[in-house]
């Protein structure tokens, strides 16, 4: 069977080329330095972050290392407005648990008992208990339950009546699985039992006490907030201000805070500031691991400092598509990190670095695969787009050979081309590991680059399958059209 012959233009190895030694060159490796400043310096320079918002806490003293500058183009500071993503999480938690400390619910009631209206197509969902939510142990699941639809639903309300066709994917309280829909149910029993909005429970119990003045929350991912630039998409080294991806974030990922007043947060978990606002076994219970919940307490992480060692930290990550943050805090010596970023990154290196530094631990060097990954992706764009406007440029003399040919093998040539549009259209479904157009969606906010190559195989491939077609069928009338007879002149 013969098959299509990829030969690239010149040009075009040369590019592939170059995409390969750019990948070789920037996915470099930075060394750990012994300064924040340093350590915050090669994060950028790794992950071409725009805008670095990082602070040390150690006993009184606060490090505070700001950088780079925010969507709008202004310089970063301790005031400037960040999404801080999962790190919404521990404020989630910490609302449950004033309510437990008033003893309007307790962490082992049925969700069932304080949320009336919660249904499930699964008879096990009446096990699901308020501390199963809280520690991802309830059963819930993506695979049953998509957090990824479009449009999602709006509000603690909406995504907690939405449940009400899914099913589970294990029994309550036997395994862990990270959902952030378990937190949008955790929002919605805060709704229920305080009688307020989520977004004002948090302002008036939580933020307010703890003078936290720049915080607010909001429902969706991408909801506009008064005051907040945008985050920042960056492929190699190319930072371009974008909206955020629509997103379930009310609960879960909401927050909206500044390196001030998330290092009062960080305070407030210490046990050094707003003391009289949480009982002690409560702030306790939300920094334990729970059980079944693998290194997950409730609405934070046991951590190590480095890898391999022992679980010594208590931190929490949050990552959207535009924005990263970390936090964490070692209650052994009160020493605690804290990192607000504008681009996609891995902020929970930096801030356990930033820790580890402090505590004289060794830091971990610092590496962005995707600087490999985008090389690899921009190489095999330019390749790919090349070779399929050269399929369709050549089109017509392709057409004409094949209708010479004693035996054309049309379908077989073609094949190859069929299979390149094909994969253009469902390999973005494919990576996120479902066949959901959506995921087309999520790969545009979160690989741009495999985006752009799919989207070349998809619309090219198909232009020059369509053009070979037509081209054929062109070929063939022209060489079975009659030959008018020869005239003589006389």
């Amino acid at each position: 069977m013969h098959f299509l012959r990829l030969r690239f233009p010149r040009s075009s190895s040369l590019i592939v080329l170059g995409g390969v030694l750019v990948a070789v060159l920037l996915g470099w490796t930075a060394p750990a330095h012994a300064t924040g400043e340093r350590l915050v310096d090669d994060y950028r320079s790794v992950y071409g972050t725009p805008g670095v918002a990082a602070a040390v806490i150690d006993g009184s003293s606060v490090e505070t290392i700001v950088r780079g500058r925010d969507g709008d183009g202004n310089a970063v500071t301790a005031r400037t407005p960040f999404r801080i993503g999962s790190m919404s999480k521990s404020m989630t938690a910490t609302a449950i648990m004033l309510l437990v400390d008033r003893g309007r619910i307790s962490l082992d009631d049925p969700v069932v008992k304080v949320l009336p209206g919660f249904r499930m197509a699964d008879p096990r969902f009446t096990k699901i208990t308020v501390r199963q939510i809280l520690s991802h142990t309830s059963g819930l699941s993506n695979s049953t339950n998509n957090e990824y639809a479009f449009p999602p639903p709006r509000g603690a309300q909406e995504i907690t009546a939405g449940l009400a066709d899914k099913t589970l994917a294990a029994d309550p309280g036997t395994r862990s699985e990270y959902h952030n829909t378990n937190y949008a149910i955790a929002a919605r029993i805060v709704e229920v039992v305080s009688g307020k909005s989520f977004d004002a429970f948090l302002h008036t119990e939580l933020f307010t006490p703890l003078g936290m003045t720049g915080t607010g929350s909001t429902l969706g991912c991408s909801d506009r907030a008064e005051g907040l630039p945008s985050g920042y998409t960056v492929v190699l080294g190319v930072a371009v201000a974008t909206p955020e991806m629509p997103g379930i974030c009310v609960g879960s990922g909401g927050v909206i805070s500044t390196l001030d007043d998330m290092v009062r947060w960080l305070r407030f978990n210490q046990g050094s500031l707003g003391a009289g606002l949480l009982s002690a076994g409560s702030l306790a219970e939300l920094h334990t691991v729970q059980p079944k919940a693998d290194d997950y307490a409730l609405g934070w992480r046991s951590r190590p400092v480095t890898a391999n060692t022992p679980p010594s930290l208590i931190g929490h990550g949050g990552t959207l598509a535009t924005w990263t943050g970390d936090m964490v805090f070692s209650p052994k010596t009160g020493a605690a990190a804290l990192v607000l970023t504008n681009g996609v990154g891995d902020a929970g290196l930096l801030s356990t670095n930033l820790l580890a530094e402090r505590i004289g631990a060794p830091a971990t060097p610092m590496s962005n695969p995707y600087t490999v990954v985008n090389a690899v992706l921009l190489g095999l764009t330019v390749g790919m787009t090349a070779l399929l406007v050269t399929a369709v440029v050549r089109a017509r003399r392709w057409a004409t050979r094949r209708r010479a040919a004693r035996r054309p093998w049309l379908v077989p040539r073609l094949v190859p081309l069929a299979l390149m549009t094909v994969l253009g259209a469902v390999l973005p479904t494919l990576v996120w590991g479902a066949f959901n157009v959506q995921y087309w969606i999520v790969t545009v906010w979160l690989l741009p680059l495999l985006a752009l190559f799919c989207l070349s195989c998809c619309v090219l491939g198909a232009v020059a399958l369509g053009r070979r077609l037509w081209c054929f069928r062109r070929a063939g009338q022209a060489t079975s059209a009659p030959v008018p007879p020869a005239t003589v002149d006389t």
